[in-house]
């Protein structure tokens, strides 16, 4: 028992002195085999040591858009001022006292809505404080005419948000979702508030609500095959992809993996990336790969089979195309993993296919846009009209650069 105690101390004693003696070059080359064979098994030895193949791995490197990070940058004030006018609208005399604006944003966004409430008086204008009185928040005269129109535009939005809905439902396996998650994304589907009591119950041919499993759930009670068509397939149909002659002669892929096919998706690089030719060789592979439509039920495929991996993509590319801005969170695309099937390592898929989509990181949360629905001046190109209007009621603040979008000037 002695002899081991006495031995460890030794050992203990050795491993000091060579902690220090290790760092001289002179001291390593006078080292006995047996001490460096002690020191290597406890101390680092910092020895820079060559791969088999001599040079250092590349890393992969994804690329920034910055218009599209603009987006986000442009849409922070003009968020605040959208929920403050919903907010305002709620109540019932079209006021809100400003005591109770911590009750509706939290504490710390209160202070972001004080702010703008100071800094656009031409949209709210801030009434009472007489004789001690609470003060209150509502529209000024000029915004509250302007927001009367948002009637009108909601009816005209009708029905896109319902021809939308359903083919949400469509994607998913059960044609059912939790009523919870879709009022996640009910802004991004540009429905209103009270969709549950007001839209649903007009349309019972088409929706309705369920208790599965013990949650509210929206389920589909008809189903339309003419729906059953992606915004991809619409967008090759309008440029006559889809009815040219099978027969027709080959087409090579361009260098910025774009190519002209019923299976091919349109493809936006970053400025800064350069793809060699076995690159685009596999892109090529796989924009001429055929795969089944994503409303199609995904049970009946095998996750790690190619065509089933390129119809995910294809399902990520639907449900974007389904909102009004064509973006959502990845928190939001998550959330609909069971009902979709969607992969579980979902931001890999999302950055693997940088083409189509695009991960940005500015604001709150991770947002995914969809790349095809924005041109090069951060401007989303397909609008429906209630983002003119959002767009045209931000622009009572006087400063066009708060605008979501730059309106065209045609």
């Amino acid at each position: 028992m002695m002899s081991t105690y006495l031995m460890l101390h030794r050992l203990i004693e050795q491993t000091q002195r060579l902690k220090f003696r290790c760092w001289s070059p002179h001291a390593f080359a006078t080292a006995s085999p047996s001490s460096l064979f002690f020191e290597s098994s406890f101390v680092r030895i910092h020895v820079r040591q060559k791969s088999s193949g001599g040079r250092r791995p590349k890393k992969k490197i994804y690329h920034r858009v910055h218009e599209l990070d603009r987006v986000m940058e442009l849409r922070k004030k003009p968020t605040l001022i959208l929920r403050l006018k919903s907010i305002i609208q709620s109540q019932r005399n079209q006021s809100l006292f400003l005591r109770d604006l911590e009750k509706h944003v939290g504490f710390v966004q209160k202070w972001n809505f004080m702010s703008v409430i100071e800094k656009y008086p031409s949209i709210f204008r801030v009434s009472g404080g007489v004789g001690g009185g609470p003060l209150f928040v509502s529209l000024t005269e000029k915004a509250e005419r302007l927001a009367g129109d948002e009637a009108l535009v909601r009816e005209a939005m009708e029905p896109i948000v319902v021809k939308n809905l359903r083919k949400l439902l469509m994607l998913s396996v059960d044609c059912c979702i939790p009523l919870a998650k879709i009022e996640l994304i009910e802004s991004e589907l540009g429905l209103p508030s009270d969709f549950k009591d007001v839209l649903i119950p007009k349309y019972p041919e088409i929706f309705s609500l369920k208790s599965v499993k013990g949650r509210d759930s929206l389920q589909l009670e008809h189903w339309d095959s003419g729906l059953a068509i992606t915004a991809r397939e619409e967008g090759l149909a309008r440029e006559g992809v889809l009815n040219q002659n099978a027969g027709r002669k080959k087409v090579r892929i361009s260098k910025d993996g774009n190519y002209s096919g019923p299976h091919a998706f349109r493809m936006k690089y970053p400025a800064g990336f350069r793809p060699n030719a076995s690159y685009l060789d596999e892109v090529e592979r796989w924009q001429k790969m055929e795969f089944p439509s994503p409303y199609l039920n995904a049970r009946r495929f095998e996750a790690t089979d190619p065509k089933a991996r390129k119809r995910v993509v294809a399902l990520l590319h639907e449900l974007l195309s389904l909102t009004v801005e064509k973006r959502m969170t990845c928190t939001q695309m998550d959330v609909f993993h069971t009902e979709l099937f969607l992969p579980s390592r979902l931001v890999l898929c999302l950055i693997k296919h940088q083409g189509i989509f695009y991960i940005t990181n500015k604001g709150e949360r991770g947002t995914v846009f969809l790349k095809e629905a924005y041109d090069g001046s951060s401007r989303l190109i397909d609008r429906c009209p209630l983002v003119l209007f959002n767009d045209k009621f931000v622009e009572l603040s006087g400063q066009r650069g708060l605008s979501i979008y730059v309106p065209s000037t045609g």
